[in-house]
């Protein structure tokens, strides 16, 4: 047996200040995984439905994955997952960087807080040991402040975990942010930083000097050095340019969001935010996870206009899209600085640039009059507004009070006209990938387990062209509601729903990791002898079990559905130009795939068959 996760999770209280350490069994771990596979098992068993989110009772629950800290490529994930604030319902939000390498080497997988402290608290786990400290002093300090204020009082090298004042404000689309300001990281979606918020709990602070042990060091090493390089080879672009080189592929292909959603075409303006611009004129430095190939993040800094003095981890992708695309805004050193600000108070980019084009729409149609805006401005195009309500967002001040539970409250309080252009699915704001474009996408956005999430599918990339031979090759029309696009997305959210729960950055599946790899990797770590259909049903496991919680917290049918915009308002411009995806004629046989009754509920066979 490997000893390659430690075995071990605590359970702090922080009412009682007690703290349980609880034992993971070889049986669990081959059921659920980690990560937030056993988050989903562990909650599933503690689910109060009569508690609000927010609730001190309500857990966060914060799980390595299986393989998190080992040398297997990009193992450096931790889920931070329990009841979103935002949608109510099921949410796992991810974290590269190094974190949860060190809670590995600090000898536990993962934590389970409930409670709320007297007075701000943080946590600091260091070699086995456990301490609940003041944190009273670093109440309303920013994240990157907080950051290395807890450094000098802890470990030089120690890693960081905390929330910003959109987290203190319980803020619905607060974030956890980790690495300061030179390597930002987030656990981003959610509201995760407002739940963490709830408990009083500022930061949770990480060292260790243990290291996971392998059944056969030599093959384990061989292996990933062989992958590794598969990896590199295939991922040259994300390794130059980042995941912001992609942004003029995705306007090219129809699939960058443009005014929230509404316009079609924005090419000189994709060129002018992407990654190559950030490359030739603002890049400083690659920046790595732990155990990283590729190194997709990006130093940058700013020397002159009026935003010069701006510095640290660079927009990715999603930021430039939803700041950059869906408000129209070209100006790239306006939008590092719109992210380094989102970053230091603590605020997911997606949902707050989604809230904003919201409110953008809501001011363009009168919705929202110039008194109710706080002194705002909002206009397509205008950069300085948006600084300035992403702050008023953090504090619940201004406009930013109705806009921090997210487009779904803000559009509830505006009336029914708002409700068309709310771009959310179960009450997250949507990332920022067109299911107009990749019509597998809207399958996966109306189904995914946290609501509006890209990242439980990532079908998207079969669209792009990418292929995994022996598991997804071959002609593919990305603008077709048929059987493909159905199977498809099944496919990738079966895949894709062992990459948290194992540790692994997603990335390296668009690197040429597949099933048959990625089971590979497992094995050589754990010394199981697991197949890729194995693997597999693990991951249909995962995606049932966060299916059957959602629908204790009241989901239904109706709710598996898209914006009005999607459905209804194709593109006007642009390959994607006039493409609807047919969401009726897919849901039903999607849920007949998945061995689900027509309400959408797993029938008691296909759960008998997973083992729920």
């Amino acid at each position: 047996m490997s000893n390659v996760y430690a075995g071990r999770w605590l359970r702090i209280d922080l009412d009682s200040e007690q703290i349980q350490e609880h034992r993971i069994s070889a049986d669990e771990a081959r059921t659920w995984l980690l990560g937030s596979g056993i988050a989903a098992h562990l909650l599933d068993g503690m689910l109060d439905l009569a508690l609000d989110p927010l609730d001190p009772a309500s857990p966060l629950l914060i799980f390595n994955g299986l393989l998190t800290g080992t040398t297997a490529p990009a193992a450096s994930r931790s889920s931070w997952c329990g009841r979103s604030p935002l949608t109510s319902i099921w949410c796992e939000s991810n974290m590269g960087g190094r974190w949860g390498a060190d809670l590995r080497f600090a000898g536990f997988d993962g934590l389970v807080v409930t409670g709320r402290a007297p007075a701000p608290v943080y946590l600091w786990i260091h070699d086995g040991e456990v301490e609940i400290r003041d944190a009273v002093p670093l109440w309303g300090a920013d994240t990157f402040e907080t950051h290395d204020r807890l450094r000098e009082q802890t470990d030089p090298k120690a890693q960081v975990a905390c929330i910003g004042p959109a987290g203190e404000n319980q803020v619905g689309v607060a974030g956890i942010m980790s690495g300061g300001q030179a390597h930002n990281r987030a656990a981003g979606r959610g509201g995760m930083g407002a739940l963490m918020g709830s408990k009083n709990l500022k930061a949770i602070v990480v060292r260790g000097r243990a290291r996971p042990e392998y059944p056969d060091p030599a093959h384990f090493r061989a292996l990933v050095r062989e992958i590794n390089a598969l990896i590199r080879e295939r991922s040259e672009g994300m390794s130059l340019t980042g995941t912001a080189g992609g942004v003029p592929a995705t306007e090219l292909f129809g699939d960058l969001p443009l005014k929230n959603w509404r316009d079609g075409s924005w090419p000189e303006g994709a060129r002018a935010i992407s990654g190559q611009a950030i490359r030739e004129s603002f890049w400083v430095r690659d920046t790595y996870c732990f155990a990283c190939p590729i190194g997709c993040g990006k130093a940058v800094e700013v020397s002159e206009g009026p935003y010069a003095g701006t510095w640290g981890e660079g927009p990715e992708y999603e930021t430039l899209a939803g700041f950059g695309g869906n408000l129209l805004i070209d100006d790239l050193p306006a939008l590092m600085a719109i992210n380094m600000r989102c970053n230091r108070l603590g605020l997911d980019t997606i949902s707050t640039s989604g809230v904003v084009a919201f409110a953008t729409e809501a001011v363009e149609r009168g919705l929202i009059a110039p008194p109710d805006a706080g002194g705002l401005r909002l206009a397509w195009g205008e950069p300085e507004p948006v600084l300035a309500l992403v702050e008023q967002i953090a504090r619940r001040e201004g406009l930013g009070a109705l806009l921090a539970d997210g487009v779904r409250a803000a559009a509830a309080r505006l009336g029914p006209e708002a409700e068309t252009f709310a771009i959310h699915v179960k009450g997250l704001e949507f990332p920022f990938h067109d299911p107009r474009a990749f019509v597998d996408m809207a399958v996966n956005y109306a189904t995914a387990s946290r609501g509006a999430c890209h990242l439980e599918s990532l079908s998207y990339w079969r669209g792009y062209g990418l292929e995994w031979p022996g598991w997804q090759e071959g002609e593919y029309d990305r603008f077709a509601s048929d059987e493909a696009a159905v199977r498809t997305a099944r496919a990738f959210q079966d895949f894709v729903a062992v990459y948290n729960p194992l540790g692994l950055c997603k990335f390296i599946i668009k690197g040429g990791i597949g099933p048959a790899q990625t089971v590979e990797i497992l094995n050589a770590a754990t010394g199981w002898d697991w197949t890729p259909d194995d693997l597999l049903r693990v991951g249909e496991r995962l995606f049932n079990l966060k299916r059957l919680i959602n629908l204790r917290l009241g989901i239904t049918r109706a709710d598996d559905t898209l914006p009005h915009r999607f459905l209804a308002e194709p593109r006007p411009s642009g390959q994607a130009a006039g493409n609807l995806p047919d969401l009726d004629s897919m849901l039903p046989r999607y849920y007949e795939l998945r061995g689900w009754d027509a309400d959408g509920q797993p029938t008691p066979e296909r759960l008998e068959s997973l083992g729920l």
